[in-house]
């Protein structure tokens, strides 16, 4: 029982200060999804709540963190319209939530396997990039774009590209000089007094610059030359009494369960809200230092219950968040005890504290965002992924630019498609080996070894080849490394045989007992000479 006791302290000195972190990532990043959507502010920070607490904890996931998704925010705006209200749509979050339950069930979550390593990666650092490129204007105090809104079209008019030029053209002073300071007061946290002592690593960082920032508004920042206007701080919504503060929580509206569009797009959250949880786990799952793997089935089980009691409440829909999870990863998290603290740290500050978090410059925010965004997207990474070779580096970088100038899970789309491509290219290159052979004066030889698995993919290649054999020669099939041949590809060589007997070539077989080819499909071509 000690030993787990002090297991459970050691763990908490690093889950503590690393949820602190995540709960300052996560803040403004409720509250800017659930405007992006169109939903109430404190949708968004139910959804963080409940994300943290609930899925956190029926979640198999040491280190990730669930909440409100950027990439539903399009989806969220378009459906609470269609669906003639918020409370229609809170019934289809209900719905998503259950069916996310019955993929838990089906084991849907094997899904997240089949996504290649170097777009999961690109995915990574595709996200940092745009962390840093939509927090750029946050930094210097100008963005009608609120937090949260990831995709490169803007819910404001603009892109990711056009909303930089604006920043630049109006910065604003007051914003931008506490937003170096707090830049400042990070790096030389995490490159310099970290190593100094140990108090450091309690403390984090983004929590003494917060402090400051905070300081920083209430001597200067109120008025004169470094004003920090009310956009350009934290807006978490202050209650009068506990009746208005409960009045923010809603219910489904049960009577609308027979309407088919709110089933469709219960079913679109549960396809949508899924996939980016399993790339999200992959992903968290490489960036975890300790290597442990992530139960995905269980996961799917963890958000759909999430997103059943958040629809149940007034929440937003849910996904595990790689931005909020890698936050948790660099500040030292160890356990699922960092996102449940974050979890209960977020309804008891807004509870408590709602008007001293309204004090809080977004600039500080863009900031840690900023060493977030930049830990994910390190040159060396793109080093090491040009060093693995084109065939690797290209997904890579498809997915990154997709990620740029989409959104999310285009961006994973793109590259996935590439690499599917790039996939079948090599499978048609390594179907099989073509060797000329002299073996006499005015004579050629040909062998053929096909490789350990020939598919459909290889059809073109291996017609080709057989398509170029002269007549008047002699070609050696070798299928001894073959452990599986396609119907598709039986087919080609029986109909070869038929017309290498017009042609005037001379066909060997060369093969052995365990060979995983049909005889019954290949009899013909088996009643040739073998050896």
């Amino acid at each position: 029982m000690s030993q787990n006791n002090n297991t459970f302290i050691k763990n908490l000195k690093s889950d503590l200060p690393a949820s602190v972190v995540v709960f300052f990532v996560a803040l403004p990043l409720c509250l800017g999804i659930a405007l992006a959507s169109g939903a109430p502010l404190f949708a968004g920070l139910i959804a963080g709540v409940v994300g943290g607490i609930v899925v956190g904890t029926l979640s198999g996931s040491h280190i990730g963190v669930s909440g409100p998704a950027a990439g539903l925010a399009a989806i969220v705006l378009t459906s609470i319209a269609a669906l003639g209200g918020y409370e229609n749509f809170l019934l289809a979050v209900v719905i998503g939530g259950a069916l996310q339950i019955v993929l838990g069930l089906l084991k849907a979550g094997i899904i997240g396997y089949y996504f290649p390593s170097s777009v999961i990666k690109g995915m990574l650092s595709g996200i940092g990039i745009i962390i840093i490129l939509k927090q750029i204007p946050h930094f210097f105090g100008y963005d009608n774009d609120p937090e949260g809104d990831f995709a490169f079209f803007q819910i404001d008019g603009e892109n990711t590209f056009s909303e930089l030029i604006n920043a630049i053209n109006h910065i604003s002073l007051g914003p931008t000089v506490v937003a170096l300071l707090a830049l400042g007061i990070l790096l030389l946290w995490s490159n310099y007094l970290v190593k100094k002592a140990k108090i450091f690593t309690i403390i984090q960082g983004p929590l003494v610059a917060v402090v400051v920032g905070i300081l920083f508004f209430y001597v200067f920042g109120a008025s004169g030359t470094f004003e920090i206007n009310a956009s350009q701080l934290v807006s978490v919504p202050v209650p009068e009494d506990l009746n208005s503060f409960l009045g923010q929580f809603a219910l489904p509206n049960f009577a609308g369960i027979t309407n088919p569009q709110i089933w469709i797009t219960g079913f679109t959250i549960a396809v949508v809200a899924s996939l980016e949880t399993l790339l999200c786990v992959e992903a968290t799952d490489k960036l975890d230092p300790m290597k442990r793997v992530t139960p995905t089935n269980r996961e799917l089980l963890a958000q759909g219950t999430g997103n059943m009691l958040s629809g149940l409440i007034g929440g937003l829909p849910i996904t595990q968040v790689i931005v909020r999870s890698s936050a948790n990863i660099q500040s030292g998290g160890k356990t699922k005890m960092s996102a449940i603290i974050h979890g209960f740290l977020l309804i008891i500050s807004v509870v408590l504290i709602p008007k001293l978090l309204n004090k809080i410059p977004l600039s500080v925010l863009a900031a840690v965002l900023f060493i977030v965004g930049f830990k994910l997207a390190k040159p060396a990474n793109f080093i090491a992924m040009f060093k693995l070779g084109w065939k690797q580096f290209v997904p890579y970088i498809v997915t990154i630019l997709g990620i740029i100038f989409t959104d999310l899970l285009v961006g994973i789309v793109m590259g996935l498609v590439v690499a599917i491509v790039i996939i079948i290219i090599e499978s048609y290159k390594n179907s099989h080996f073509l060797h000329l052979e002299d073996i006499s004066i005015g004579e050629k030889r040909f062998k053929i070894t096909l490789a350990e698995e020939v598919t459909f993919f290889n059809k073109g290649a291996i017609l080709k080849e057989l398509n170029n054999i002269p007549r008047d020669s002699h070609l050696e099939l070798d299928v001894r490394p073959t452990r599986f041949l396609d119907l598709d590809i039986i087919e080609i060589l029986d109909n070869f045989r038929h017309s290498a007997i017009d042609k005037n070539i001379n066909i060997k077989l060369v093969s052995e007992r365990g060979t995983a080819i049909n005889p019954e499909s290949f009899a013909g071509f088996f009643n040739l000479r073998k050896t």
